[in-house]
Parts: structure tokens; C-alpha cells; sequence
């Protein structure tokens, strides 16, 4: 009994040296992208929840999306979390091409078949508002110094208008944070004057008849790339070409479908650094140089 209590020692402590095969998802490699907080974020996690599953099970990689906390320091977060990715938006995509070599990968289509966005600038209709000059004075809501349609395209077009000093033409100039949150700023009466996104606006507007009774548009941005993945410039080509390819073939697979569905798209395709072109002149336009830009709220 003594030699085989002994027998069975050896063999357990054998065991417990001697590799085994794990199956569980930790084991494979793990890809951090980010997530631009542009809307509520319940919403934002609820919009990436089935492209997550579906883009972990076609790469056979453990894709993980993190909603970052501001547009503001997304840089400094990029590179501090050691993220491999983020769905940028048009302004801050630009930067981190710039300042990070970020390589673009690919954009969604959206459902009105476009792969751009442009900005609103937007006003209650009860605020008698009706030129730049009725602005002076009043309340301004922006959604974040890191935005195209937020902040960039509203600067430019002041600047067009012959408005250099913001500071002192408005009252006061509130951050939202969001997109959505700019809007429900100007409905709320925190302001007289808003800047936005065209696809949340367009969001918002289908679940609150306010919207349309309310508020009046009154200046439209040139087009921009809608936000699109990319990733940084050392991920391995083969990783690079894995997610690329099942970002544009999502289409063409049912859960594929399901997820877009979720996402709001049609489709995704191809994005090169080209895209933002357009992002770089209206960055001149609006005074702002995109490679020394400080570009976070306080």
C-alpha cells in the first residue's frame, strides 16, 4: 500500500510539471482598440458589443474595445494603455496620424450610404438667431477640442465669418463631452448655440420630436471621414491584414450583418491617410497647427 500511495505521488507531481493545452480565450493574443466617447456611454458599449464578438471569433484574436473617458488626452491614453487601436474620429485620427504614425485600416458606411460625416452648427428657434453677429453674447456649446464637427468646423466657420476671438464674442463656451450632450445643451436652454456631428444629430432627432420643433440648422461643414479603425504602426502585418480583412468582409456573413446592424452601417471599407485630407485644411482654416496642437480641455 505504502508503494503504490508513493506511486501515486510521483505520478500527480509528474503531472503538474508537464505542459497542458489551454482553450480558454486568454489564450489568444490580445488586441486593445479605443472608442471615442461621441454618445452616451451605454449606448457606444451596446453599438460595439457584436462587432467585438464578431471581429474576436473571425481573427481568432481576443479583440477587447476600452470607451474612453474625453476626446482631450486620447493621445496620451493611446500610447499609456499601449493600445493597438481606436476608432478615431476624422479630427483626432489626423492627429494621431501626425503624432503617432497611425496607420488608418478601414471606416463604416453609414445607413444614409455614406463613408463621411459632416458638422451642424444649430440654434433654437427661439433664440431670434440668425447671422454670426446674433451669436454675440450668447452661450456656446462645443463637444470637445479633439473634434471635427465639435469644435474644429465650428472655429473655422467663425473664423470665415471674420470671428478670430471666440473667447470674448461668446458669453460663455460650454464642453460637453459628447455629441449628444451638445445637442441636448442647446434643447435644455444651457445654450443658444450648438456644434455636432450630423449622424448623432440625426440619431437624436429620431427619438426626440424636440429636435425638429426646436432647433434650426444653420451652417453645414464640408465633408470628413467617418470614424474609422486605426491602428498603430508597429501592430504585425499579419494582424493588420486579419482585421482589415474581416472589418470589410462583414457584409457578406450573416452575425457579420447582425453587427453592423447593431454598429449602424451598412458596411465597412477601406481607409487610407488621403481620407483627411480634408481635416488637415479645414485645421488652416481654423487657425490650428495639427502638429503642435495642445488640443485637451481643462
Amino acid at each position: 500500500m505504502k508503494f503504490i500511495a508513493r506511486m501515486i505521488l510521483v505520478i500527480t507531481m509528474l503531472s503538474l510539471c508537464m505542459p497542458f493545452p489551454v482553450f480558454s480565450q486568454s489564450s489568444h493574443q490580445k488586441i486593445l482598440i479605443g472608442i471615442l466617447p461621441e454618445m452616451n456611454v451605454f449606448k457606444q458599449e451596446q453599438r460595439f458589443k457584436l462587432l467585438s464578438e464578431y471581429l474576436s471569433k473571425s481573427t481568432g484574436m481576443n479583440i477587447e474595445f476600452t470607451i474612453l473617458s474625453r476626446y482631450g488626452n486620447i493621445i496620451e491614453q493611446f500610447t499609456a494603455e499601449k493600445m493597438d487601436g481606436a476608432f478615431f474620429g476624422s479630427f483626432t485620427g489626423a492627429l494621431a496620424i501626425q503624432k503617432l504614425g497611425v496607420v488608418p485600416l478601414a471606416r463604416p458606411v453609414n445607413l444614409d450610404n455614406t463613408s463621411t460625416y459632416h458638422g451642424y452648427i444649430f440654434v433654437r428657434k427661439d433664440s431670434g438667431i440668425k447671422s454670426v453677429m446674433d451669436m454675440k453674447g450668447k452661450r456656446m456649446a462645443y463637444v470637445d477640442k479633439a473634434t471635427t464637427a465639435g469644435y474644429l468646423f465650428p472655429l473655422a466657420w467663425l473664423r470665415k465669418n471674420g470671428i478670430t476671438d471666440r473667447d470674448n464674442f461668446f458669453r460663455e463656451s460650454l464642453f460637453s463631452g459628447s455629441h449628444d450632450a451638445a445637442i441636448s445643451a442647446v434643447l435644455n436652454r444651457k445654450a443658444e448655440v450648438g456644434a455636432a456631428k450630423h449622424s448623432i444629430y440625426d440619431r437624436v432627432r429620431k427619438d426626440d420630436p424636440r429636435v425638429d420643433r426646436e432647433l434650426v440648422i444653420l451652417a453645414e461643414s464640408p465633408r470628413v471621414p467617418s470614424n474609422g479603425l486605426c491602428v498603430r504602426s508597429g501592430l504585425d502585418e499579419s494582424l493588420k491584414k486579419k482585421l482589415k480583412t474581416a472589418l470589410l468582409g462583414l457584409n457578406a456573413d450573416s452575425d457579420g450583418k447582425n453587427a453592423l446592424k447593431q454598429f449602424g452601417a451598412l458596411k465597412f471599407i477601406e481607409t487610407t491617410v488621403r481620407d483627411y485630407q480634408p481635416v488637415f485644411e479645414m485645421s488652416k482654416s481654423a487657425g490650428i497647427d495639427i502638429k503642435t496642437y495642445d488640443y485637451r480641455n481643462k
